[in-house]
């Protein structure tokens, strides 16, 4: 693997399917599997013309967390990549960004510049997180609390840690987003 993955992600995650403990009751979102916890709320994200979901996004103490799954080379992570892009992206729309050692390795955190409804602009701060695991890349982006309570902070790593990326078999291009889908309704299985 990379330097960007944590020497213990297949016993502390995000885990790989062939690692999950098959017992656990898991939110089946096609490309992710998320445990179900107190206090979470799931939203996925779609784009508007293709209709197809783009992210997951957790809201968890006090905390957002989007999530997304790529398909990554057999040979080297995306990690180093992506957090060169997300740094020249942020700093093109006039943002500060710092990379740091974090709890589940290298880390991005951003001020972002946002707009709010009155007009008036303001600073969102971001953390950007991720880990590449066996041909996946799992990214994620941390906001509210957790991008800078240390409380809050841990529970949202400890929840990200906790997803379960489903590569799947079939080949796909490196950085293409995994499929995401809706989860089945209770009874309908």
């Amino acid at each position: 693997m990379t330097d960007a993955t944590p020497a213990d992600r297949a016993t502390t995650g995000p885990f790989d399917d062939s690692e999950a403990n098959p017992v656990r009751p898991y939110i089946d979102l096609g490309g992710i599997k998320i445990l179900p916890r107190e206090g979470l709320n799931l939203r996925l994200e779609v784009e508007e013309q293709t209709k197809r979901i783009v992210a997951v996004g957790l809201d968890y103490a006090e905390s957002t967390l989007q999530v997304q799954p790529f398909a990554a080379p057999r040979s080297s992570g995306l990690w180093e990549e992506t957090r060169e892009q997300i740094r020249e992206q942020v700093r093109t729309q006039g943002g500060r960004v710092e990379e740091r050692e974090g709890p589940i390795g290298p880390e991005l955190l951003a001020e972002v510049p946002v707009a709010a409804a009155d007009g008036s602009s303001g600073k969102r701060l971001a953390r950007f997180i991720g880990v590449d695991g066996p041909r996946w890349f799992l990214r994620g982006v941390i906001g509210g609390a957790g991008a800078s309570d240390a409380d809050a902070a841990a529970k949202v790593e400890d929840l990200f840690r906790s997803i379960v990326v489903v590569r799947g078999g079939s080949p796909m291009p490196p950085r293409d987003l995994i499929p995401l889908k809706m989860p089945a309704t209770p009874g309908s299985a």
